[in-house]
């Protein structure tokens, strides 16, 4: 087993097909990375706080999330992480399908690292999520992880 420390990604999403592509794209990528996934907003600041059922969960090195999301909202997802000191320096990219000004706006307001339209087309979207993490895991310097 390799030392190397397994790059960690929260996905948020709830489109099954677009977890799939995300998937299929990191499993071909060069970083050893592991990818969790949870389905809406509400699991996902969970999974954040490592709060039943995920006590266990990783800290994310960069949480990708879709802003319409059921339950609790990307938008408010986002709002929580920033405003909580033990997350709000874990980087964000909002991965969604409005290309609305007053989404992208809000979405920078309220502390989103980079906005990203997702594109129609499968190999378009494939391409995307490897560009997200060759520059997040590749090119950008990441804040250290947290223990807590």
């Amino acid at each position: 087993m390799s030392d190397v420390a397994l790059t960690q990604i929260l996905l948020v999403e709830d489109s099954a097909a677009d977890i799939r592509l995300t998937q299929e794209a990191l499993r071909d990528s060069k970083l050893a990375n592991e990818l969790s996934v949870a389905r809406d907003g509400i699991d996902a600041l969970a999974f954040l706080r490592r709060e039943p059922p995920h006590e266990a969960a990783p800290r994310p090195d960069l949480v990708v999330l879709d802003l319409n999301l059921p339950r609790m909202g990307g938008r408010e997802v986002l709002a929580a992480m920033k405003a909580d000191p033990a997350l709000r320096s874990i980087p964000v990219a909002v991965l969604t399908t409005s290309a609305e000004e007053a989404d992208i706006l809000a979405s920078y307001e309220l502390g989103a690292n980079c906005y990203i339209t997702k594109p129609l087309g499968m190999e378009q979207f494939v391409t995307i999520v490897q560009s997200i993490e060759d520059f997040w895991f590749g090119v950008v310097q990441l804040p250290p992880r947290r223990t807590t």
